[in-house]
């Protein structure tokens, strides 16, 4: 006769936000709050308690497979796991190979798959696969695509045949993101049907959740030496933008380059526009006054889209938003390149659109940051040498950080690359600085930077548009 596992009894006690989150039957529910704040194990927690509320099958079984999500290997074994095990380390077998918990206990069947996703690419990894539900641990750090590929594996396990699952879906926490997150514009701006959102409240006030299990002065201690945005976030568990890595523009100061609104048009004027290609085109739109100020107006931000539909976009931004204006156009010089599939050049389908597009006078990295940081660092006559309409959101978090140094992992002291790091905020930083080297923000810079005699400048060509 097999012997019969001895009981076990672990206490949870779930806070107010996280009992309404546990009793909410919704098809993709997502928790926000602080650090500490115990979003992590009550998402352990509902899909233990899920598991054991599955119907039993034909064959008297409780059977669920679940997916358990993180955005990278290091900090799936870190962290996430480390919860899980933590609670049910002694609940059924684990194996490290597959990264799979097994859970038998009574008449209850249950596969926990733990996987790293942080690409749009990771996404052909959950193609087969069959679930019940999915927990995302940390889901600001996860692309939308897997969020939305998720949805469709769920659901799937076990069979109609079988009895089908009790529930289903998709389960999330997070720290919070920042306003442009697509976190925020599902839960907050498009609040799609079956979509359920619990807040937790700041860490410094009366109603503060978890704090029973936190060291005393948990969140007095966390603010000291923290800038508010920093305290904002994971300390009031409310929405924020942290900056991560070495800012290329350590001259920029929010308070004074960012106009307090939106400025008009000068039709007097010419409109520079600066553009950056590859797969997420950008253009920034600007004019400078006759004091010699800029003003960056407009941008144009997009994602995954080619140069033919960018095109398109870019025309019809100029004729609605700047009529009657005279444009000076410019743009990244690998753009001249052409694509190994395509004979055309993106500046060939810009003036085939009717937009006399032309190349930066060079693609230096260090005349590309200096032609913007000179004017940042100037004042005329008491003002910005630069400003930035409010309406420029992207631009705004770039020049605050956005547009960063990686860090490079290593021990001692902090290090950085040399070159900015490429994410959704570098394409626009680099539209804005085509468009001040191309309107001759540079030209001084671009005179002491020719070594010997004067010689052409040579455009580094070394990556594809295309790529």
């Amino acid at each position: 006769m097999q012997k019969s596992q001895p009981t076990q009894q672990i206490d949870y006690h779930a806070s107010p936000t996280l009992w309404k989150f546990h009793q909410c039957e919704a098809f993709v529910r997502g928790v926000m709050g602080p650090v500490g704040s115990g979003k992590s194990t009550a998402c352990c927690w509902e899909l233990f308690r899920r598991l054991q509320a599955q119907e039993p099958g034909p064959d008297g079984i409780r059977r669920s497979r679940w997916a358990v999500v993180r955005n990278t290997y290091r900090e799936l074994t870190d962290t996430t796991l480390n919860t899980w095990r933590d609670w049910f380390e002694e609940v059924g077998q684990w194996n490290n190979q597959d990264m799979m918990h097994r859970i038998k206990f009574g008449d209850v069947e249950a596969e926990i798959m733990f996987r790293a996703l942080d690409r749009p690419q990771d996404v052909k990894k959950l193609l087969s696969l069959e679930l019940t539900g999915a927990w995302v641990n940390e889901a600001r750090e996860v692309p939308r695509a897997v969020i939305d590929m998720l949805q469709g594996r769920v659901g799937r396990y076990p069979s109609k045949r079988e009895g089908g699952p009790t529930w289903f879906g998709v389960i999330m926490d997070t720290n919070p993101p920042d306003n442009d997150h697509w976190w925020y514009r599902l839960f907050e701006e498009q609040a799609p049907k079956g979509w359920q959102l619990f807040k937790q409240p700041s860490g410094r006030q009366p109603d503060a959740e978890n704090v029973e299990n936190l060291p005393d002065g948990y969140y007095e201690r966390l603010e000291a030496g923290k800038d508010n945005e920093w305290i904002r976030v994971y300390v009031d568990g409310d929405y924020g933008f942290i900056t991560e890595g070495r800012p290329v523009y350590p001259e920029f100061r929010d308070h004074l380059h960012i106009a307090r609104q939106a400025v008009a048009v000068n039709q007097g004027e010419p409109v520079y526009v600066g553009i950056d290609f590859g797969l997420t085109p950008a253009a920034v739109f600007g004019q400078r006054d006759v004091r010699g100020r800029w003003c960056w107006l407009h941008e144009l931000v997009t994602e995954d889209m080619g140069a033919v539909r960018f095109s398109e976009l870019l025309a019809a931004e100029m004729q609605q938003r700047f009529p009657g204006c005279e444009f000076q156009v410019w743009g990244d010089p690998a753009g001249d390149q052409r694509s190994q599939t395509d004979e055309t050049t993106p500046f060939q389908i810009l003036r085939a659109r009717g937009i006399n597009a032309r190349p930066a006078p060079s693609n230096d990295f260090t005349l590309r940051r200096e032609a913007v940081a000179v004017p940042l660092s100037r004042l005329v006559d008491g003002e910005p040498g630069l400003s930035i309409s409010p309406s420029c959101q992207m631009l705004r978090k770039a020049m605050g950080g956005g547009y960063s140094y990686k860090r490079i992992q290593v021990t001692g002291d902090e290090r950085f690359h040399d070159k900015p790091d490429k994410n959704q905020y570098s394409h626009v930083a680099e539209a804005a600085q085509y468009l001040m080297l191309g309107a001759g923000e540079g030209r001084a810079i671009l005179k002491h930077h020719r070594p010997g005699p004067q010689k052409p400048i040579q455009v580094d060509q070394g990556w594809s548009v295309f790529a």
